[in-house]
């Protein structure tokens, strides 16, 4: 058995629950954030047998997308309710999932 640690953008995070779902997989879902944009993600903790990992990975890959996000730079600090200038933002890639893989030894579900 293994569980899937799968860490989603929040803007992907309910079709890739709905996906899974309808397989039959288990999830639960944790709100997170994280990296260096501090901005929200889903982390999906998913109970797999080793044969349906593959198909869980493949679930969270077709429903996770990449996107471009502007992100302020600090030549924006300072600039107070100004700060809508997006001219001096970074396009920065956000989305997509971050996936692992643990080896279970036991699980009880009580």
């Amino acid at each position: 058995m293994k569980l899937v640690v799968a860490i989603v953008n929040n803007e992907d995070s309910g079709v890739v629950a709905s996906a899974l779902t309808k397989e039959k997989f288990v999830v639960t879902k944790l709100s997170t954030t994280g990296g260096f944009l501090m901005i929200g993600n889903t982390t999906f903790l998913i109970g797999a047998e080793d044969k349906d990992v593959d198909l869980v990975k493949r679930i969270i890959n077709d429903y996770s997308k990449t996107r471009a996000y502007a992100a302020p730079t600090t030549a924006n600090f300072g600039l107070g309710l100004r700060g809508d200038d997006t001219s001096q933002s970074a396009q920065v890639s956000v989305g997509g999932a971050t996936v692992f893989v643990l080896s279970v030894d036991s699980m009880e579900k009580y």
